[in-house]
């Protein structure tokens, strides 16, 4: 008898085995990966019915737990930029925690919580459905931060200094 076909996804150096085979000793590996999540919360793919599957497994099968996860790497890659790096001090040590933590969600998502979408995604659609579906993964996560009681007070600071008034002329002439 013939031995069974491994599906495309699953061949030796296909994405989905490089993907699988993340860990902290290939650090390149990580930073492409990282670079591909954080470029998928800024950008749009078009979705195709695989994308969307992976999208809605990675939501169905993250916590509350593992949203803050993604939430605090993304606060920590955030922090290293220039422009706001006065406003919070994440020390390496604590930067390498949440890397190895967001590293160790991102692989269990991808190979064991969603291996089976994430086969065929990239099998159907290509490795940048990886993106494109932590971009929904991405926008869950912050909508539960831009939610939170304290987060919204803060952002109602912005309204509270606009004077009243002052954007009325520009809003009337854009209807």
């Amino acid at each position: 008898s013939k031995a069974a076909k491994k599906p495309v996804g699953c061949r030796p150096g296909s994405a989905f085995v490089r993907l699988a085979h993340l860990s902290m000793e290939s650090p390149m590996k990580l930073r492409v990966l990282s670079a591909l999540v954080l470029l998928g919360l800024s950008s749009s793919v078009s979705a195709g019915p695989f994308n969307d599957k992976l999208a809605i497994c990675l939501v169905e099968n993250t916590s509350q737990a593992d949203k803050a996860t993604l939430m605090r790497w993304i606060f920590g890659a955030m922090s290293r930029h220039p422009g706001v790096e006065d406003l919070s001090k994440v020390n390496q040590a604590h930067a390498d925690q949440m890397n190895k933590a967001a590293a160790d969600l991102f692989v269990a998502l991808l190979t064991d919580r969603c291996a089976t979408e994430t086969q065929q995604a990239v099998k159907y659609e290509g490795a940048a459905v990886i993106s494109s579906s932590f971009e929904v993964l991405g926008k869950v996560a912050m909508q539960g931060l831009m939610s939170d009681p304290a987060v919204q007070d803060y952002m109602g600071g912005l309204e509270r200094n606009i004077e009243p008034g002052k954007l009325d002329s520009i809003l009337k002439g854009a209807k």
